[in-house]
């Protein structure tokens, strides 16, 4: 308990508590409507925002709030619209998305110090400015999905019927990537933008194998990601690790027991 008299331990902490809202809320849509590339893309592309953070002097988290929406909304409406095969789309924007964060980010004066925190993550970093950031992305998220709830849980499960009986699809769908987007932001200084991913969707995964209620499902993974966060976060401070890399693999090993557990002891008798 004496590491809790640390600023930074009892602001990771919170950070853990605030992330794993997001996560737990729009890791489950993102695994149900099966959106994980999507997902991964505007996650590197947001790289591009931290970039022009750098090259502009400001927050790199601010900048790349309004850079993964763009991100998002061009990753849905070429899915969309253009005839191009989805994983094309998605790589292309990916890496055009990296690429110009490296630019921007070689432009900038200076040295760039934080840089390897948002590629990997260092939840240990996290400040009060951006459990302020992260408080409010979370607010917005959580607020958004409650007043499209209904409609979320629509296009998740059929879209066509949605769209048949009147439900306006395509701003709900171009609503859903503008959260996940939100999200990313959320997870960039905890694990980073490489390893973001893993956190949106291991929690909903590893939960989606034992109910199949939506309500139950968002709960369920919150409770998974903020045990795996504050878990990875206590190996990563006891062994000196990345603390990332270790939340990650909490959560992976995570998955690989449950899933164990349920095709050995749950597994109906034949």
């Amino acid at each position: 308990m004496e590491i809790l008299e640390y600023e930074f331990i009892r602001n990771a902490l919170w950070a853990a508590v605030l992330v794993s809202l997001a996560c737990g809320v729009m890791g489950t849509y993102i695994v149900i409507k099966r959106i994980v590339f999507i997902s991964g893309g505007i996650s590197h592309a947001a790289f591009g925002g931290i970039g022009i953070g750098y090259f502009m002097g400001i927050n790199p988290i601010v900048a790349a709030v309004p850079f993964s929406i763009f991100s998002a909304m061009c990753m849905g409406l070429i899915t969309k619209k253009v005839r191009v095969s989805e994983d094309t789309a998605i790589g292309i924007l990916w890496t055009f998305g990296m690429a110009l964060g490296i630019i921007f980010i070689n432009l900038s004066p200076g040295y760039a110090p934080d840089l390897f925190s948002y590629l990997f993550g260092n939840i240990l970093t996290v400040s009060t400015t951006d459990l302020t950031i992260i408080l409010v992305l979370d607010l917005i998220i959580l607020v958004t999905a409650a007043v499209f709830y209904r409609e979320f849980l629509a296009i998740s499960f059929d879209e066509e019927y949605s769209t048949a009986i009147g439900i306006p699809t395509t701003a709900l769908y171009y609503t859903m990537l503008a959260l996940v987007a939100l999200s990313v932001v959320v997870l960039i200084k905890i694990v980073g933008i490489i390893l973001l991913l893993a956190l949106l969707t291991i929690p909903a995964a590893i939960c989606k194998q034992f109910t199949f209620d939506l309500k139950r499902l968002m709960l369920l993974s919150t409770l998974t990601s903020m045990g795996a966060t504050v878990i990875g976060l206590w190996i990563s401070f006891e062994l000196d690790l990345a603390s990332g890399a270790t939340i990650v693999l909490v959560l992976g090993a995570g998955f690989l027991v449950t899933s164990a557990f349920r095709n050995y002891f749950l597994r109906p008798s034949p």
